[in-house]
């Protein structure tokens, strides 16, 4: 309880008073030190406060007892769910969660596990799981309860939990940046938005936005998005992101769906290194290439070890920034490297689906079942004339068409910190492993469609989901860094280790059931060690 209180302002600030050692005097010292606020004649202590409480709680528990003995009977599943403490412990996850959530951490840590272990789960039906398994919260989670739970998972308690999590990465790996989009049926949300859907689904969605780490292979952030947000309009604000989570030497890695000279500035404006993939088509690009088009394909420009053909040269970037506060438009030369890369199987496959575009074009046009998303096509690649005796009489524009077939084949990637054009490239074809992050937060998660009716359980549900992929995604790269995939799927694995007891009776302290040599070769596989 506050040994003394202060008003400032209409509001009352309660502080105690605690012994600090005065090294320069060598004595002991009085020092007040906040503690929370008086709110109706009530105390309410600050997260600080309630986390040196617990801290202390725990330490005299741990001290003075042991581990808690037991009140009742009870025995139940604990493999899997031990494998995901550990790996709390190991992340740093319990810890982060705790100081940036003190008051519902545990909950947090439950539901987040819950959504992970129970492919295709929705909240409501965590009781059933509760019943049967150990878990942080050690109790069920009502429905009503998670509802009230979700709003509790604030905006500025979220970043905390980000930003704490992303400096207990390596801090020079590249991050992977992408998009995808999460349908919903929902009228109630804001964001909620016709879009480009990435699942091909006539839906209203939102987007949703993640970095994640090359080395590690864990997410570092995410955002949520308006669905009608396109790719291109997400930098600025991502990079806004980053600069809060202050992450040192930040290399990204983006699609060419993300490339903008705009896009370009704002990377080097805030010194971040990339790659990003970009249009072939891009008129400066073209400049480069006309004068090597012809003999491209020499010998002498195949690689061995990626199967391509490459080009690379460094040329000068046109930097623009403008000046908030004077409007003065800054104008310099940075260095940019320019990888142009061709792959002649590429070519006849690129060659092959353009034309079955064409034979589909040329259909809608003869069967007059036009398609109104179709009609520049239309107008670009062919000559239509109809007659009443001769009918429809359909030319190609070979012009047209032979300015679209001189770039199969062709792909370009640009960077400002990696010379090698093969070095860049496996850093970008790298980025596939947030595609397969997208997939385990639809797919394992129940994150394909929002499910939630307000802004607020949609930011919680969000969160939860988030925290259940770091889960996931350091099981995925543990098992394939150890083979483990030869031998099972990721649910075969969790199914193996859930089926370890763990025994509680009244008077002694909780114990494991039997566990076999192999649920214990695959523990240590994950770099995890097994239960006592």
């Amino acid at each position: 309880m506050p040994a003394a209180t202060q008003v400032i302002n209409g509001r009352e600030y309660a502080y105690e008073y605690v012994s600090v050692w005065n090294k320069e005097k060598q004595r002991s010292e009085q020092k007040r030190e906040y503690i929370g606020r008086i709110i109706d004649g009530e105390f309410v202590p600050n997260k600080k406060y309630l986390l040196r409480e617990e801290l202390a709680r725990e330490k005299d528990i741990s001290v003075k007892r042991g581990p808690a003995p037991a009140t009742e009977c009870k025995r139940q599943f604990a493999g899997a769910t031990y494998l995901f403490d550990q790996i709390g412990k190991k992340l740093g996850i319990d810890y982060d969660l705790k100081v940036c959530f003190p008051e519902i951490h545990k909950e947090i840590a439950s539901l987040a596990y819950y959504l992970a272990l129970e492919p295709d789960s929705q909240l409501y039906r965590f009781k059933r799981w509760s019943a049967t398994h150990a878990h942080p919260c050690e109790k069920n989670i009502p429905s009503q309860r998670s509802s009230d739970l979700l709003p509790m998972i604030t905006e500025s308690a979220k970043m905390d939990f980000l930003k704490k999590q992303s400096k207990r990465r390596t801090e020079t790996e590249y991050l992977f940046y992408d998009c995808t989009s999460i349908s919903s049926y929902s009228e109630q949300l804001k964001q909620v938005k016709y879009g480009k859907n990435k699942d091909g689904e006539r839906l209203a969605q939102i987007n949703l936005a993640l970095l994640l780490g090359q080395g590690s292979g864990l997410p570092a952030y995410y955002r949520k998005l308006a669905g009608n947000i396109t790719d291109v309009m997400t930098i600025e604000n991502l990079l806004k992101g980053i600069d809060y989570l202050d992450l040192k030497k930040t290399q990204i890695v983006m699609d060419r769906g993300f490339y903008s000279a705009k896009n370009i500035n704002e990377l080097y404006k805030r010194h971040y290194k990339f790659v990003i993939g970009a249009k072939i088509s891009l008129k400066y690009i073209q400049d480069h290439l006309k004068p090597k088009r012809a003999d491209f394909d020499k010998r002498e420009n195949y690689n061995s070890e990626t199967g391509l053909y490459i080009k690379s040269e460094m040329i000068d970037w046109p930097y623009e920034e403008t000046k908030v506060r004077s409007r003065e438009v800054i104008e310099e030369v940075r260095r940019i490297y320019v990888h142009i890369y061709y792959n002649d199987q590429l070519a006849t496959d690129d060659k092959t689906r353009f034309n079955k575009r064409l034979d589909a074009l040329e259909e809608e046009i003869r069967s007059g079942k036009r398609n109104e998303e179709h009609e520049k096509s239309y107008a670009k690649y062919f000559e239509v004339t109809e007659t009443p005796v001769r009918g429809v009489k359909i030319k190609p524009n070979q012009k047209a068409i032979d300015a679209a077939r001189k770039n199969f084949g062709f792909f370009v990637l640009l960077s400002n910190g990696v010379k090698d054009p093969v070095e860049a490239l496996k850093i970008y074809r790298s980025k596939d492993a947030i595609e397969k992050a997208f997939s385990d937060l639809k797919d394992r998660l129940n994150m394909r469609r929002t499910s939630v009716s307000s802004e607020e359980n949609l930011e919680g549900k969000l969160f939860l989901q988030y925290v259940g992929l770091i889960y996931l995604l350091y099981i995925k790269r543990a098992m394939d860094a150890a083979n483990l995939f030869k031998k099972f799927t990721m649910q075969e694995l969790f199914d193996e280790l859930d089926v370890i007891e763990l025994h509680q009776q009244p008077g002694g302290a909780p114990y494991y059931g039997e566990i076999t040599e192999k649920q214990r070769d695959i523990y240590r596989a994950l770099d995890i060690e097994p239960p006592a």
